[in-house]
């Protein structure tokens, strides 16, 4: 099987020859970490925020020559910023969201444009500019020529509206206090991704991973009551474009999703990412419902990547594809990403790790 055959085939339950691999993100420091394996044309390390177009160039060829190098099944690709830099690591981006980098480059929202119900009726969301929001995906389709799949990672309505209305806090508090303002965001924001969603896989992505997360390690961000009333609905709507599309739609969230787990699988979900170890155990979310929606994950980078061995590295993913693979339906990779902590060796031995043991049938006992 090509490789993106061999991962739209696990979204769809279906076996395929052999477990997929996919990363949500990878960072500056782990794709050049990987890449330095395979190849000495890299850039300086810093944020692709601060990268001439000749250095995004080279990271770019960097990462599609790993991903080449280790016969990696999916990839993912992302809108590139847009917005205002205002000096002192803080930037506006096109949602008027302030944000603070971090020294990963990497930002954390600080203001939103959006109060109170006047501010609503006077905001707009930004506009879609194919020829600037599709630029990543457009290289990664032109260099994989279909043989890899581009899943089109993105935020969703949930995080857009608490970033939009300044912070989490706010629109949790809204839930309580101000439904209308709350539902109001909610609706601005699922209208721009249900036409985002659509013009990216009118553009040539081959599913779309919806980014936000909805829970801590311990429970849920919202009592699923919450759930149902002010996010449920709204995923629904987007899960509905993307599958009018033909394609898969991915719920990505770090934490404790077993309060609304169901729910997830109920709104439509093709795929659960990325079933963190350290409050989901992966064997139970395989027995509860891995013949409705296929999983992805659980390898951990919090502490197994960034710091275990690679002997470990391999026993962990022979463990999860012995227990989530059999039947179809089990996309491997880490329990989040592929950030700068993660060793690029484990990456490496995660990946050929895999490829050893995740053969159909599979033979693990």
């Amino acid at each position: 099987m090509l490789p993106k055959e061999r991962l739209l085939a696990a979204l769809d339950l279906r076996e395929p020859d052999r477990v997929p691999h996919f990363e949500n993100a990878y960072n500056e420091a782990s794709i050049i970490g990987i890449a330095k394996h395979f190849t000495d044309k890299l850039p300086p390390l810093k944020p692709a925020a601060d990268m001439s177009p000749e250095e995004l160039m080279m990271i770019s060829d960097a990462f599609a020559l790993f991903i080449e190098e280790l016969d990696i099944d999916g990839v993912f690709s992302r809108v590139f910023e847009r917005g205002e830099e205002l000096g002192d690591g803080y930037f506006k981006d096109a949602w008027g969201i302030t944000f603070k980098r971090n020294p990963h480059g990497l930002g954390f929202p600080m203001d939103g444009p959006v109060k109170s119900m006047a501010d609503l009726k006077a905001y707009r969301p930004p506009k879609i500019d194919p020829d600037v929001d599709f630029v990543m995906l457009n290289m990664l389709k032109s260099r994989f020529d279909g043989k890899r799949a581009v899943v089109f990672c993105s935020n969703d309505c949930f995080v857009t509206s608490w970033e939009v209305r300044g912070g989490l806090e706010h629109l949790l508090v809204d839930y309580l206090e101000n439904a209308e303002l709350a539902h109001g965001i909610a609706r601005v924001s699922t209208d721009y991704y249900k036409e985002l969603f659509a013009e990216a896989l009118d553009a040539g992505a081959d599913a779309v991973l919806f980014g936000s997360d909805l829970a801590f390690n311990t429970n849920t961000l919202m009592s699923p009551a919450q759930f149902d009333e002010f996010i449920a609905p709204y995923f629904k709507e987007l899960v509905d474009v993307v599958h009018g599309r033909g394609s898969k739609a991915i719920k990505h969230s770090d934490g404790n999703l077993w309060p609304i787990l169901d729910r997830l699988v109920e709104i439509g979900f093709d795929g659960i990412h990325p079933i963190q170890p350290q409050c989901m155990d992966l064997k139970e979310v395989k027995d509860h419902c891995g013949n409705k929606v296929c999983l992805l994950g659980n390898i951990d980078c919090i502490e197994l990547l960034p710091s275990g061995t690679e002997e470990d590295v391999e026993a962990a993913v022979r463990h999860a594809i012995k227990v989530a693979a059999p039947g179809g339906g089990y996309i491997l990779c880490s329990s989040n990403s592929i950030h700068p902590g993660c060793k690029p060796e484990n990456y490496i031995a995660m990946v050929k790790a895999t490829h050893k043991y995740g053969n159909y049938p599979l033979s693990l006992d």
